[in-house]
């Protein structure tokens, strides 16, 4: 098999699996009344005093609109809180309740366990090969989230 097909493979595969792996690993017991995407919204909100819908939108690369939703079903599920902000009675702030930390934390533990496990595999010397590799990979998704079919050329 030649190195492009390869490389095309695994990135394909990854991809797909570590989305489904994740929501197996982690949607489980306690947080069994989540989706993937929930997690990754409660990962987005952080832990903190609060942050506005449209930073957290962007963060996900969603609209505020989409957002919403997510923020809706979490609020009825107690991990968010929707609250005004002092300073500016007009701008809604979003913020993780107990729940929602223990969430976080058990999403951030499983991200911590897969990245060990990765670089436990490698020699000193190949983890700057592997960071610039990934680098690439992420500087591609952002290019062509920001110009649609612009970033190959």
């Amino acid at each position: 098999m030649d190195a492009y097909k390869t490389v095309n493979d695994v990135l394909v595969n990854l991809i797909n699996e570590v989305w489904v792996l994740e929501g197996k690993a982690i949607i489980t017991g306690e947080f069994r009344d989540l989706t993937n995407n929930d997690m990754h919204v409660i990962e987005a909100i952080g832990k903190g005093e609060g942050n506005n819908m449209s930073s957290i939108a962007k963060k996900l690369n969603i609209t505020v609109g989409t957002l919403t939703s997510s923020i809706n079903r979490l609020v009825k599920k107690n991990y968010v809180e929707r609250f005004r902000s002092e300073e500016d009675r007009r701008i809604v702030l979003v913020r993780l309740l107990d729940k929602g930390v223990r969430a976080f934390d058990h999403h951030a533990e499983y991200h911590r366990r897969m990245t060990e496990a990765v670089l436990a595999k490698l020699a000193e010397d190949e983890i700057p090969v592997l960071v610039k590799t990934l680098a690439g990979f992420s500087d591609f998704f952002r290019e062509y989230h920001e110009a649609p079919g612009k970033a190959s050329e």
